[in-house]
């Protein structure tokens, strides 16, 4: 058992909760933003302002044409695995084969592709290291274990993984549409606490394919701890602390969470609030890719994702127009409803004293 630690620790194979729910997926949404969302993102650029470049075919495959975009899009599967490889120290011929693998596992897990790539890159990554670098031939070796364990997982694994992820994600999105209030409040949390937690909200929300009704209200909780944070520290950390969590990460008040956990009841009680208030009286929808679900503001790829989504269903016959009404939704319920919700919560926090001055200031 000692020379197993003693191998495992040589190969930087470390067995955990952190290591597997934090780092691989993480990296993994980063991955999947890479590809998947700035292909969506340049498509919808292309589209709407009418730049031939980007709207027009730059590679046929298979009879198929793809834009620039497109072959953004395509390649989500490589590029989730590349990054779950790069978060587990993969070594370069590890970390090359993953290419094939991340392909064959999103390709044959479907709609629920993402999650496939998350267990079937891990096993193949870990198998990988611990071969690599152990025979003479190491060039041939690493690359045909990885391949081979990677495409053999995703063939046995894959197919189940993904529709498993879908059948969760249908059953969240039905129960939602079924009961939009109650939903509305527990998506809205328990996706917005995601967010600002260690873990990636935004692969949570692709590898589920959580989108409609649903998907707009983790966007309403994901934007309800960013701006909430943002806005109610702002008398502690100015314009960088606004800038850094509303559109970058809500993240950053972890620490400060660990040594005061009352300072996060605001953005809760906000995001179960307008999680709620999005699918009741907005009907706020969620219909373009999954992982904007879980972005909230960050870039404001939420917002793009839900203007992609508009576009889609005006293509699809099933929205005539987007009005004035889904515009005030989406600015509520993104930036105005948690920018004045959120701090009022804390005001009344700080008056009991659940929290002091100092307490959401960024080191």
């Amino acid at each position: 058992m000692e020379k197993f630690k003693a191998f495992l620790k040589r190969k930087d194979i470390e067995i955990s909760a952190k290591r597997y729910g934090i780092d691989a997926l993480g990296a993994m949404a980063q991955g999947l933003f890479c590809s998947l969302l700035i292909g969506t993102i340049i498509n919808t650029i292309g589209s709407q302002f009418g730049i031939g470049i980007l709207t027009a075919p730059v590679a046929t495959v298979a009879g198929a044409d793809y834009t620039v975009g497109g072959l953004a899009s395509a390649m989500s599967g490589p590029a989730m695995a590349v990054a779950i490889g790069y978060a587990l120290h993969c070594p370069p011929l590890v970390l090359f084969s993953l290419i094939t693998v991340g392909f064959a596992s999103n390709a044959l897990g479907g709609a629920g592709g993402p999650l496939a790539v998350l267990f079937v890159a891990i096993i193949a990554s870990e198998v990988g290291k611990a071969i690599s670098k152990e025979t003479k031939i190491d060039i041939l070796v690493t690359p045909l274990v990885t391949i081979g364990v990677g495409v053999a997982l995703s063939a046995w694994w894959a197919p189940a993984l993904g529709k498993a992820a879908m059948k969760v994600g249908d059953i969240i999105m039905w129960a939602t549409d079924l009961q939009p209030f109650l939903m509305g409040i527990l998506v809205s949390l328990v996706v917005g606490i995601a967010l600002t937690l260690p873990i990636s909200s935004a692969a949570i929300c692709a590898a589920l394919g959580l989108t409609g009704l649903a998907g707009g209200a983790a966007l309403a909780g994901c934007c309800a701890q960013m701006i909430g944070f943002a806005v109610m520290s702002f008398p502690e950390n100015k314009w960088g602390g606004l800038i850094s969590q509303g559109i970058g990460t809500s993240m950053l008040q972890m620490g400060n969470i660990v040594k005061n956990p009352r300072i996060w009841i605001a953005p809760c009680v906000t995001s179960m609030i307008t999680g709620p208030v999005a699918t009741c009286i907005f009907k706020l929808k969620m219909n373009g890719a999954a992982v904007s679900s879980g972005m909230g503001t960050c870039g404001f790829v939420g917002q793009i994702g839900v203007y992609t989504g508009w576009l889609n269903d005006i293509a699809a016959g099933s929205r005539s127009s987007v009005t004035a009404f889904d515009w005030i939704g989406l600015l509520f319920i993104s930036f105005v409803l948690p920018a004045v919700i959120c701090p009022c919560i804390n005001i009344l926090l700080k008056k009991i004293g659940w929290v002091r001055e100092g307490d959401l200031k960024l080191s």
